[in-house]
């Protein structure tokens, strides 16, 4: 008996490893392909900067392409969380080309978006297809859908430790098979690589200088962190609103991102500058050494969430390192802390605020930074975390657990901004 239970004990895992291979290698190879044509799509931009005007159509084509096609894939992130927390149906495999191609299109243009939700989207959607294949119970398909996301992150980012536990950081508060913990990371490890065997490359910050700890810089890391909670709070804010804002006024949903195209471009036209269309990855790493203006990271967080509120597609969380790199950035200014410092610490805690998670943040800060930015980047983390409001960017995410009782108390008190 004993050997009967080894010997399926065994042959379960080597299944589980066979299927974390898959979605590895498909996850991993969908984001390499990703990187590279969206690196493509940006550089033409930025030589062309006359297509901006041409936004509105992209945006026409986006809107027409998931009213009828996507209908049933157009929650994106939020299907995820979704169907992990209450599964119904598989995750349509179209889910992975309309997010893909409708980002690009976003990009091409001059849209303010980032790229982890395309990522994570593809990840969970190529993932989910092997809930068919290998015929998977309600509680396997909810390991699997955490595998997609760890690909996805861990792909996108280069950061397969932060990958795999934001995966399982993202839907704590709900159920876990233990055997999604090891999994998640054997997954992100997996993607990771297989975007490096296809020799794409992520971008490198640095943090120069770190001080060593004592009181007065405790104060003010506290101080800031507060800060970039208060930040993440108005980006989920901002980005739900205009969301919910287009919904109400634009009954037709393909003529939102329409009229959002056109609202777009003149804004663009009339603020002279490029650095807060597509990603801004230069605006951030130009932040780690030279002082931004304070207004820098309110336009990104308006641009990025009238972008994605009038139904363009793309991601939230590399808009979300430019908030807090360019706010961390400005307060060098004003705040005695080395700015390379205040610009990681801002990167990584924005980031936690808005999604809710701490710990996959502080670890991503890390693997970015370097371990000796660790404690400074756990703390202003966890802080960024409680000061950042009930409300993250995943409107189906479930927050519990000390920040959840917080912000009850504020609930009950009648402050319902919180």
């Amino acid at each position: 008996m004993n050997l009967d239970n080894t010997l399926k004990t065994i042959l379960i895992t080597l299944k589980w490893i066979f299927v974390c291979t898959l979605i590895g290698v498909f996850s991993g190879s969908a984001s390499a392909f990703f990187l590279v044509t969206l690196e493509k799509a940006t550089h033409y931009r930025e030589s062309n900067n006359w297509i901006i005007w041409l936004l509105p159509i992209g945006g026409l084509l986006i809107g027409l392409a998931y009213h009828y096609w996507g209908k049933s894939v157009v929650k994106g992130n939020n299907l995820l969380l979704e169907e992990y927390e209450n599964p119904q149906d598989i995750i349509p495999l179209k889910m992975a080309p309309l997010v893909l191609f409708s980002t690009l299109i976003t990009h091409f243009f001059g849209g303010s978006a980032g790229r982890e939700g395309t990522a994570v989207q593809m990840g969970g959607a190529i993932a989910d297809q092997f809930t068919g294949v290998f015929k998977l119970d309600n509680s396997e398909r909810k390991t699997i859908l955490i595998l997609g996301i760890s690909a996805g992150f861990a792909s996108i980012f280069g950061t397969p430790l932060a990958g795999a536990l934001f995966a399982l950081e993202v839907v704590f508060f709900s159920k876990i098979d233990l055997k999604s913990i090891p999994f998640s990371f054997l997954t992100a490890y997996i993607a990771h690589y297989t975007v490096e065997i296809w020799q794409v490359h992520h971008t490198v910050y640095t943090i120069p200088f770190v001080p060593e700890m004592n009181l007065t810089i405790l104060f003010w890391i506290l101080a800031v962190s507060i800060l970039f909670g208060l930040a993440a709070m108005l980006f989920s804010r901002s980005t739900h609103l205009w969301g919910d804002l287009f919904s109400k006024t634009i009954a037709f949903p393909p003529f939102r991102p329409f009229v959002g195209g056109i609202l777009l471009a003149i804004a663009f036209f009339f603020i002279g500058t490029t650095k807060f269309n597509g990603l801004g990855v230069p605006v951030i790493v130009d932040a780690f050494s030279n002082p931004n203006a304070p207004y820098d990271f309110l336009l990104k967080i308006l641009f990025t969430g009238f972008t994605l509120g009038a139904g363009f597609k793309g991601g939230e969380v590399t808009p979300l390192f430019f908030v807090g790199a360019t706010l961390g950035s400005a307060l060098s200014l004003i705040v005695p802390l080395p700015i390379g410092l205040l610009a990681g610490m801002g990167f990584v805690a924005v980031f936690s605020g808005a999604t809710h998670t701490p710990i996959a943040c502080t670890v991503m800060g890390m693997e970015l930074f370097g371990i000796e930015s660790g404690l400074f980047i756990g703390i202003a983390c966890i802080i960024a975390y409680f000061s950042s409001g009930s409300l993250g960017i995943y409107k189906t995410q479930i927050v519990k657990g000390a920040k959840y009782h917080l912000y009850l108390k504020f609930k009950q008190k009648g402050t319902d901004l919180l």
